[in-house]
């Protein structure tokens, strides 16, 4: 088990570190689109772009190489589909709780595989996350990629949430 720390700056940009060390970075590119940079600490650089006409669908990419995907169902969980090393596997992230809030990403076996925590920091209005993993998790080959991209689900999900009730 592991923990991890996400923390924005300015809503925009998240770090996230394990025990201080810089694990990667998220940056949006505006904060009404869903397209980010993911840089991972060793220097690998990845595009997240929505796909389609409604842009549902958001792909993770390493140049035009399609490295996941993910995309929102009908009743709010969303569907990650990973392709690394030319292997397909699912997972699913789900939205738990109402007032003590966290998200989850199991397996396709429904293993829980990760918890995040959103706080709300009121002072900056800016969130941060504490990210729990569990054994399973860390034995994962791209888990900076998986770890990172699970933080955009959290945030696409808020941002879907937040459309809806507008």
């Amino acid at each position: 088990m592991a923990e991890y720390y996400a923390k924005s700056s300015n809503s925009l940009t998240f770090e996230i570190t394990k025990e201080e060390k810089l694990i990667g970075k998220l940056a949006y590119t505006s904060w009404f689109k869903f397209n980010a940079v993911i840089e991972i600490a060793d220097g690998k650089i990845y595009q997240v772009e929505p796909k389609g006409f409604w842009g549902t669908t958001i792909e993770l990419k390493d140049q035009e190489r399609v490295l996941l995907k993910f995309r929102m169902n009908w009743n709010g969980e969303i569907v990650v589909q990973t392709y690394f090393d030319g292997v397909k596997n699912g997972y699913l992230f789900k939205h738990r709780g109402i007032f003590k809030e966290s998200f989850v990403l199991t397996d396709q076996n429904g293993v829980e595989l990760m918890i995040i925590k959103p706080h709300l920091r009121w002072t900056s209005m800016n969130y941060e996350y504490q990210i729990t993993t569990s054994d399973a998790y860390e034995t994962l080959p791209e888990k900076e990629i998986v770890l990172i991209t699970a933080l955009h689900c959290a945030n696409y999900y808020m941002s879907m949430m937040a459309a809806a009730v507008i």
